[in-house]
């Protein structure tokens, strides 16, 4: 008998005939003789509708409250899942994240998970029901209060069970075939991978593959979680995401996809003295304001002048907070002005086989130069190249790197829904 935690998202729980759909696959491994926990997202884009609600009924809602709204969605799911599965014979109990024992932090809207503690979870399993827990909650034992995990947080949710209760796997279920080397949106020759390291999934998640969240990845690498992602339209084999095994002597491609992200805005303060302790200043004030950087670009100081500019991308969502910052501590800084672009768009390709093969940079910025597309920042690891380039040239950019990796496949990819979540 293995232990199998399934998450479905919320394309696969769309209305009441995904519902049932989704109930019968559930049934059948369960009659197979397996232990079945299943996490479920809110139906659809129930989250999205009950934020713009919330945002109607007041401007700024509080973090709180709004946790106590959210979470309703996924409630929703797990008793619809539930009376569904109970339908067709089988035992199913519904739990929300507290009952389920995910205890998080008491940050609204982010909470991260500090100890799962799923009992009730386990003993439903041991009395053959088959348990389902709302996915993207959980509470906070000091406050008491319910908490939120944040965008990705039903992966999570997934992935914490299955590391507390010992799960053979945790099935990632979507509305496409697995992981591919690109979006399958926006290349339509992209190829489905049957098996990625976790390393290499975390650097595409960071840099924009939306089918995992990176802390749902980062959790399964930590706990040697097993990922299997998956169709929920279909019975065919997805992609497994594994923590390679220490010493396994196994050619990895040079690049095994690649991704781009819209969501980030590129900063630049313009005429730094170039001194030391500028930089710490600058990113310093930044940290404060909890906003996330990622690429951060210098330019050489002019000599006649001693200035020079700072770039930096960040969040759109954060890039407010950033300028307020920055323009409060301008004179003790002593720039001259920002520059707030959010117009951008990073690209990235991923491999493990970069650390072993040279010209991976040339043949990249290559096939951007022969498409015409500017490079306006790079930054890279041992497996990743990230480039900046203009949002509206993202996605010819990533079909003509896709290509030039030899990363089109026969085939056209097939998504069956159109979220990808």
């Amino acid at each position: 008998m293995s232990l199998i935690v399934q998450k479905f998202g919320g394309s696969s729980v769309a209305d009441a005939e995904s519902i049932k759909r989704v109930a019968k696959r559930i049934v059948e491994v369960r009659k197979a003789g397996n232990e079945v926990v299943v996490v479920v997202s809110a139906m659809g884009d129930t989250t999205d509708e009950l934020l713009d609600l919330a945002k109607k009924v007041v401007p700024f809602p509080s973090g709180r409250e709004l946790d106590m709204l959210l979470t309703a969605g996924e409630r929703i799911s797990m008793a619809l899942l539930a009376m569904a599965i109970r339908s067709l014979g089988v035992e199913a109990r519904s739990y929300t994240g507290s009952q389920a024992g995910m205890v998080t932090d008491a940050q609204h809207g982010s909470a991260r998970i500090v100890e799962v503690s799923p009992k009730r979870v386990r003993e439903a399993l041991d009395d053959g029901a088959v348990a389902i827990v709302a996915g993207f909650q959980g509470f906070n034992r000091g406050t008491g209060d319910i908490t939120t995990l944040g965008r990705g947080g039903s992966d999570t949710t997934a992935v914490a069970l299955a590391a507390a209760l010992g799960a053979d796997v945790c099935e990632i279920y979507t509305d496409v075939d697995g992981i591919y080397t690109a979006d399958p949106r926006v290349v339509s020759s992209a190829r489905k991978l049957d098996r990625i390291t976790s390393e290499e999934m975390l650097e595409l998640a960071a840099t924009g593959a939306k089918v995992l969240y990176i802390r749902a990845v980062e959790y399964a690498r930590r706990h040697g979680v097993t990922l299997h992602v998956r169709s929920s339209f279909n019975n065919n084999e997805g992609t497994l995401v594994v923590n390679p095994i220490e010493g396994e002597n196994v050619e990895e491609p040079i690049v095994t996809g690649v991704a781009a992200d819209l969501s980030e805005a590129k900063i630049t303060v313009v005429g730094v003295p170039d001194t030391p302790g500028k930089a710490a200043q600058i990113f310093t004030l930044i940290a404060r304001t909890n906003v996330n950087i990622d690429m951060i670009v210098q330019n050489v100081s002019s000599a006649s002048t001693g200035l020079t500019d700072i770039s930096f991308t960040c969040p759109k969502s954060d890039a407010h907070a950033a300028m307020e910052a920055l323009t409060a501590q301008k004179a003790d800084i002593g720039f001259a002005s920002l520059q707030h672009d959010d117009q951008i768009a990073k690209l990235a390709v991923v491999g493990a086989g970069m650390r072993t093969n040279a010209g991976v940079s040339a043949k990249l910025f290559t096939a951007l130069f022969e498409a015409g597309i500017n490079i306006e920042m790079i930054s890279t690891s041992e497996i990743r190249i990230s480039v900046v380039t203009r949002a509206d040239t993202v996605n010819d950019a990533v079909r003509v790197v896709h290509t030039a990796f030899g990363l089109d496949g026969e085939v056209e990819a097939v998504v069956h829904g159109g979220t990808g979540r």
